[in-house]
């Protein structure tokens, strides 16, 4: 016979009694929404299944929304452990990135597998982006999208099969910023996991390094975005970014409106094809901003020239931070300047022969077993 996931109604909410060996797909959708307690929240069944990773059928995953303290409807996928048992308390996981990328690709293929491996976790699309909500679209804000991370715990801590004093925060890329300044001053995150770090904040306003602006270039930057305000005030209506501002030797502003070409020549530089055989070739998905060559809202780098996303980075300790990032990855300095900044405890993980995009789906490059460990240890 096919075993019925019991309801028993107790104090303080709805529980699931299941014996051991539950499939995913005998979890009613239902059951899992009573267990929320939080107001502005709902969960559903996935319907529409469009990851881009090998989808575990033993791992169940439901379809969310939660809403932050700004307004933003947050949508995001719930992943459960295979054997659920709703009368436990489990650890959990919140995750999102990287920067223009959905739940479909990286965070959630992260997610799955720290579910596989016993955890709650949600991964999520940050506003404006994805599925979430947002009249403005893709338009990117280190502070929104730290808020973000606070509201996805919101969420997942108010699930009865949660333990709330047991909630870490994993950044992928260029939302690991973000996952870390969360932590630094949302003392329910109690542990964080940066993998293939960026600094957006020092990505988008100084670029590769502190290669890209000198102060009059960056002068000159400032100028276009004014520019680019002014004709969106005239017209009323949002205008198309660009990937990147640069500025030529003459002081002529330069646009790159596409993340990749239609194709990339053979000689391209390392890191985009690191890039393009990810968001293009192993991962496509036509929500993403990275895969679809769209770009961020075109007065997007406000919010980053603004707001320094590392100016509280003292302010995350004690709570401990694990830095994973491979040996052959551009982006290694951040990681780098990162972990000579923070305070302890703190790690760092660097995976021999890992580039920065192998972080994102290489399951042979992915430490899974170290971000277990470090989160089995820390939420305690």
């Amino acid at each position: 016979m096919k075993l019925k996931t019991l309801i028993a109604a107790v104090a303080g909410g709805i529980i699931l009694m299941n014996a051991s060996n539950v499939m995913a797909q005998d979890i009613d959708v239902s059951v899992i929404a009573k267990a929320s307690m939080m107001k502005r929240s709902s969960v559903e069944e996935l319907k529409d299944d469009t990851r881009v990773f090998n989808v575990d059928k033993n791992i169940a995953v439901f379809k969310v929304v939660f809403q932050n303290r700004y307004g933003f409807d947050l949508a995001g996928h719930l992943y459960l452990p295979e054997n659920f048992d709703g009368s436990r308390k489990y650890r959990a996981l919140v995750i999102s990135g990287p920067f223009g990328a959905v739940k479909e690709q990286s965070s959630g293929l992260y997610a799955q597998e720290m579910a596989r491996r016993g955890f709650v976790t949600v991964a999520f699309d940050p506003s404006t982006t994805g599925e979430s909500s947002g009249i403005r679209r893709n338009m990117g804000s280190p502070e929104i999208f730290t808020e973000d991370y606070s509201a996805a715990v919101d969420f997942i801590s108010n699930l009865d099969f949660v333990d709330a004093d047991r909630i870490g925060a994993v950044g992928i890329c260029g939302l690991s910023g973000m996952a870390i300044t969360a932590a630094s001053n949302d003392v329910r995150i109690k542990a964080v996991v940066t993998s293939a770090m960026y600094d957006m904040s020092e990505s988008i306003s100084d670029h590769y390094q502190g290669a890209y602006y000198t102060a009059q270039q960056r002068e000159l930057v400032k100028s276009h975005l004014a520019k680019m305000r002014d004709a969106e005030a005239k017209s009323g209506e949002a205008i198309r970014g660009a990937h990147e501002l640069g500025v030529d030797a003459d002081g002529n502003i330069q646009t790159f409106d596409k993340m990749f070409p239609d194709s990339l020549p053979e000689d391209a530089d390392p890191v985009s094809k690191d890039f393009f055989g990810y968001y293009i070739q192993r991962a496509y998905h036509p929500r993403a901003i990275n895969s679809n060559t769209s770009a961020w809202d075109s007065t997007t780098a406000y919010g980053f020239f603004n707001f320094s996303l590392m100016n509280d980075i003292k302010e995350l300790s004690p709570r401990p931070l694990l830095l994973i990032t491979g040996d052959k990855a551009h982006s290694k300095y951040f990681s780098d300047n990162v972990y000579k900044a923070a305070s302890s405890p703190k790690e760092l993980i660097v995976v021999k022969g890992a580039t920065h995009a192998d972080l994102y789906d290489q399951m042979d490059k992915i430490p899974f077993d170290r971000i277990e460990g470090f989160f089995t240890e820390n939420l305690k």
